[in-house]
């Protein structure tokens, strides 16, 4: 609990460090000068959610009684269920075929990429770890 409760904050304050950077160089670059108050409302609580379901959700990877397969479908499923309803509510995404063709389909291939790159670096953790460990002996 005291783990989740941290990922929690950690992931909250990114998503709203995240929103003020990118406000700051719209308003700053893109030369916006007027913001609409609804509309950065409903766009920053996106990007805390985000913070937070991104930040909390890698903890089924903690829970040593479930085979990464199993692991990896349940983070899989509650990062795509949850993101795709909250983008569709804040209009991230729009309610026709194609946006939702295309989202699944970066959604698919930036996932699977960061998943074997995360499974490729633990992996070489590991492998350290344990060539560390028979130098010892």
């Amino acid at each position: 609990m005291k783990t989740f409760l941290f990922r929690s904050m950690i992931g909250i304050f990114f998503g709203a460090f995240v929103t003020v950077i990118t406000v700051n160089g719209m308003v700053y670059f893109g030369g916006q000068e007027m913001l609409d108050g609804s509309l950065f409302i409903k766009n920053s609580f996106g990007s805390i959610f985000c913070g937070w379901l991104f930040s909390v959700s890698p903890l089924y990877f903690e829970i040593r009684s479930l085979r990464l397969p199993m692991q990896t479908a349940l983070h899989f499923g509650t990062v795509m269920i949850l993101y795709f309803i909250m983008a569709l509510g804040i209009g991230w995404i729009s309610l026709d075929g194609q946006s939702i063709l295309l989202f699944l389909g970066i959604a698919l291939v930036t996932y699977t990429v960061m998943w074997i790159c995360f499974y490729l670096y633990f992996k070489n953790v590991s492998k350290k770890l344990n060539d560390d460990l028979e130098c010892l002996e």
